[in-house]
């Protein structure tokens, strides 16, 4: 795993890093920039800046791979890039009006609702889980017409 931010990849002995970094750096700068990063990654998750992905570093991707372009409001790579240059690919942005939004707000009110209805007094790992999992069903469920009909599109569970 590398992790990389506006400044390129975080790793040991990078000056300016910030303490809160200390948890995901890499003990090297052995892969120093995103290109050669992605090279056979299956995901991408991105919580940086716009437009700092390129096309062709998708290309080097394993099959299938998930992209998630969470940068606001403009998503590292437009899902209109990815769509062409690798349909194989799930694409999620942090945008309501992208297909696949990727957004704390669809979790938080589940978990603290679960909290307060069994009088936790922390949030562990365990109930985020949870969350998660209860979402991946919800997110199976036939949408309701109201729904559809408000936004003016069919919603069914898929790659988009």
């Amino acid at each position: 795993m590398r992790i990389f931010d506006k400044d390129g990849l975080v790793y040991k002995g990078r000056t300016g890093n910030h303490d809160y970094l200390s948890v995901i750096e890499c003990e090297e700068n052995d892969r120093e920039n995103m290109a050669a990063a992605m090279e056979g990654c299956d995901v991408f998750l991105g919580l940086s800046v716009g437009n700092c992905i390129k096309e062709e570093w998708l290309m080097k991707m394993n099959k299938d791979p998930l992209i998630m372009a969470l940068a606001n409001p403009t998503p590292e790579i437009d899902p209109e890039l990815v769509k062409t240059a690798r349909p194989d690919a799930i694409m999620c942005t942090g945008r309501s009006d992208f297909p696949n939004q990727v957004n704390n707000v669809m979790a938080f009110p589940y978990i603290f609702r679960g909290a307060l209805d069994v009088r936790a007094t922390k949030i562990n790992q365990e109930m985020k889980i949870a969350v998660s999992k209860a979402l991946a069903e919800l997110a199976r469920e036939p949408v309701d017409n109201k729904v559809s009909k408000n936004f003016g599109k069919d919603f069914t569970f898929g790659k988009n």
